[in-house]
């Protein structure tokens, strides 16, 4: 009996050593089973990383072969170009990609290789030299022309300042014999320099406040500006002075002081005058008259009358 329970007990000890190596065994069949998937999954794995990878060799095959192509240069010495030029290299592939069009559609838009580059440029610099140079000249001859500008200018002045005081007291002169007195004179005004200045006329008949000409009458306006004429006129008098209807807008007492002005003309210069009038008082004081006379219809004749002759034979 002892030894049938010794035995029970081994079979007891036994058919748990049974049942754990089962369940060990099972436990193991299922590890082998999730290996055996799990290497299944890394077999896989490994072929697409694999398929990658020589995708990926090809693709960097092919960007350095554009590289090559499109820059004339490897990868590595394109780098080194670009941290020289201190250009930033971008990151990633997508931005290099995008740089490196960029960079090719700039040297598409370089255009082709100009084979006369050289010639033009040599040509361009002869050029260049030659414009200089002309600009030099034309530098040279602004700077003449202004000095030569500022010296009619000066001259211009002074000339002008001598001929206005002539003219000023010619102008003075003439008014005073017109009107029997009063006072005249002819001013610069708006600037101080006599090449930009305007004119004013001051005239005072007797009688009369000083004032500027356009508050003067009209028959005093035409005589005072025939006194202006007269003076520019006896400034630099020439041998003749032709005089067409000047005393039209002057009645009787304006038409005598226009010819007593003509007198002093006459005796103060050699010049001829030619006056051409309608007026009685004026044809009555000149040395001769010439007129034009229509005997018959259609036919003009020319008649001249030598006034101081015709004055003796009326004597």
């Amino acid at each position: 009996m002892d030894g049938l329970v010794a035995a029970e007990k081994r079979k007891q000890a036994a058919s748990d050593a049974v049942a754990v190596a089962e369940t060990a065994a099972v436990e193991a069949d299922r590890a082998a089973r999730a290996a055996e998937t799990a290497a299944s999954q890394a077999r896989e794995t490994r072929a697409g990383l694999q398929a990658r990878a020589e995708a990926a060799a090809d693709k960097l095959a092919e960007a350095e072969t554009t590289v090559r192509d499109t820059a004339q240069m490897s990868p590595e010495e394109l780098g080194r170009k670009l941290t020289d030029d201190a250009v930033a290299r971008p990151p990633d592939a997508a931005g290099a990609e995008s740089l490196l069009h960029g960079l090719e559609r700039e040297r598409e838009a370089l255009g082709a290789v100009n084979l006369r580059a050289e010639d033009e440029a040599t040509e361009y610099a002869d050029r260049l030299q030659s414009m200089k140079s002309e600009r030099i000249d034309l530098t040279q001859a602004i700077a003449k022309l202004r000095d030569g500008i500022d010296e009619l200018n000066a001259e211009g002045r002074e000339r002008l300042v001598a001929a206005f005081d002539i003219i000023n007291e010619n102008f003075k002169t003439l008014f005073e014999a017109l009107f029997g007195g009063g006072q005249a004179e002819l001013k610069l005004v708006e600037s101080d320099d006599p090449l930009e200045a305007g004119l004013e006329i001051y005239a005072c008949p007797p009688g009369k406040r000083l004032s500027v000409m356009s508050l003067m009458s009209g028959g005093e306006q035409a005589l005072t500006a025939a006194a202006l004429i007269f003076g520019v006129f006896l400034a630099n008098p020439a041998p003749v002075c032709v005089l067409d209807e000047v005393d039209a807008p002057l009645d009787d007492a304006n038409v005598d002081r226009f010819c007593r002005m003509l007198d002093e003309m006459r005796k103060r210069t050699d010049t001829r005058f030619i006056v051409i009038t309608h007026n009685p008082v004026t044809m009555s004081r000149m040395d001769r008259l010439y007129g034009v006379t229509m005997p018959e219809r259609g036919m003009s004749q020319l008649v001249s009358v030598d006034l101081p002759q015709a004055e003796k034979l009326v004597a």
